[in-house]
């Protein structure tokens, strides 16, 4: 038994952000922002707008696309840092939204790599219990907690949500490799510092802009490019490869350099190389299923493709998943 995606859906906010209106905000250039990032423009949510409401329109599609109904669901798993509030969780306001009555529903925070840890939590319910369909989404809208002030950070982030339906069976499609890790160690090179009971929202954390993003991109970066590597390796040595069979790599999208060491290293060329930075820039947890969303609407995964999907995010975490594309 294997567990296959089934369907895919991606949403975005209308909205585009350009590297000329970051211009105008704060002492920044289009042409800097380019060569450092790969990023042209990202989707900014408006104020009305919550991750919610980008999930349950990502799930719709998916469930459409799956031929599933919401109330065959056994399991919602969101992957956020941006949930629309701490409590109830994201998964559970989604999971009324769509009627899936049947599904038990929980968060998961886990930075970029969210969506990766969902995905392959999901796996493991369904593979160890009488659970057959999940719907797994990354979403978040981290321009709700970007510092606009703040030239390091606000050139990177930008809002979405993917969502994948997930079902197991038999034959030899579905996801045949998957790890993560964490190390802690490195918690503080990006957080948010207030917010939870740690430092609670006060008239001091508001004031200090304690409720934005924190990040040391020096740190982040080391991290990233041997992180990728490390697990990349790892992943197709799990599933008895070598990178002359990926057919695809869908990396996080966080920093087009990052991404262009990974696949040097890999030796994996551009053309098979997932890559929506300069018009997203960093979803978070929703960059790789929104990738992969695209991947499938465009029809560039055909069955029997070996697809390899990497991230790295806050915590720090990392890992990465295997599969063998389609339904059979």
């Amino acid at each position: 038994m294997k567990v296959k995606i089934l369907g895919m859906g991606h949403s975005l906010p209308d909205k585009i952000l350009t590297n000329k209106d970051l211009e105008k905000m704060v002492d920044t250039s289009d042409e800097w922002i380019r060569e450092r990032t790969g990023i042209l423009e990202r989707r900014i949510g408006d104020e009305k707008t919550a991750s919610s409401d980008l999930c349950v329109k990502a799930a719709k599609k998916a469930l459409d696309k799956a031929g599933i109904k919401p109330e065959k669901l056994d399991l919602i798993v969101v992957a956020t840092v941006t949930p629309d509030m701490l409590f109830p969780s994201t998964a559970c306001i989604v999971q009324d939204r769509l009627g899936a009555v049947n599904a038990a529903a929980f968060d998961i925070g886990a930075g970029c790599t969210g969506f990766i840890y969902a995905l392959t939590v999901a796996e493991k319910f369904l593979l160890a219990s009488d659970y057959n369909y999940a719907l797994v989404i990354g979403v978040d809208m981290l321009s709700k907690i970007t510092d606009y002030t703040d030239r390091s950070t606000c050139i990177l982030f930008g809002d979405g949500a993917g969502a994948a339906v997930v079902g197991k069976g038999g034959g030899e499609a579905g996801i045949i490799a998957s790890y993560l890790g964490a190390d802690g160690s490195g918690g503080d090179l990006l957080y948010m510092p207030a917010g939870g009971s740690r430092l609670p929202a006060s008239e001091a954390t508001v004031c200090e802009r304690m409720h934005y993003i924190k990040m040391n991109g020096n740190e982040v970066f080391r991290f990233a490019t041997k992180t990728m590597g490390m697990v990349s390796e790892k992943l197709v040595k799990m599933a008895g490869l070598t990178y002359e069979n990926i057919d695809y790599f869908v990396p996080h999208q966080a920093n087009i350099r990052i991404i262009q060491t990974a696949m040097k290293r890999m030796a994996i060329p551009e053309d098979r190389t997932i890559i929506n930075i300069d018009r997203f820039g960093n979803m978070s947890a929703a960059s790789i299923p929104v990738a992969m969303s695209e991947a499938e609407e465009k029809e560039l995964f055909k069955p029997g493709d070996i697809v390899l999907t990497v991230a790295f995010g806050a915590g720090l975490t990392f890992g990465g998943l295997v599969i063998r594309w389609g339904r059979n």
